[in-house]
């Protein structure tokens, strides 16, 4: 099968095909993502506290790791939502932490707080910040 262009259609194909590929745009907040350890961080905030982490792990002061978490919240048994943590592990006594690295920015969003207050409500966790 042979395509036929007009000369208009081939100097347009032509004049998209040779712009400049835009910059990726800038994110809300200033962050930039990083891609190491076969995982995607959404900061370099978040990869260093990973990387602190995973030191911490290493050496058995916590275990149970884990990158991007999800808790499923049911209240009175409707679900209500999913809150995606960055971090959690267990510390030395079996306690459980949730953590979230939050800039000054970051951490008044409204979704954030209600779902940071409905861990707590529902599951009974509490969110630690990290900044």
């Amino acid at each position: 099968m042979t395509i036929r262009w007009t000369e208009e259609q081939l100097k347009s194909f032509t004049d998209r095909a040779n712009r400049p590929i835009p910059e990726p745009k800038r994110s809300k907040y200033g962050n930039r993502k990083v891609e190491a350890d076969g995982k995607v961080f959404d900061s370099r905030k978040e990869y260093g506290r990973w990387l602190l982490l995973s030191m911490m792990q290493d050496s058995g002061v916590i275990t149970e790791l884990a990158h991007q978490p999800q808790f499923p919240i049911d209240v009175n048994g409707i679900h209500v939502c999913v809150y995606k943590a960055d971090f959690s592990y267990k510390d030395e006594d079996g306690r459980l932490h949730v953590e979230d690295v939050k800039s000054v920015a970051t951490r008044k969003l409204p979704v954030y707080r209600l779902k940071a207050k409905l861990m707590k409500a529902a599951l009974g966790i509490k969110v630690e910040e990290v900044m």
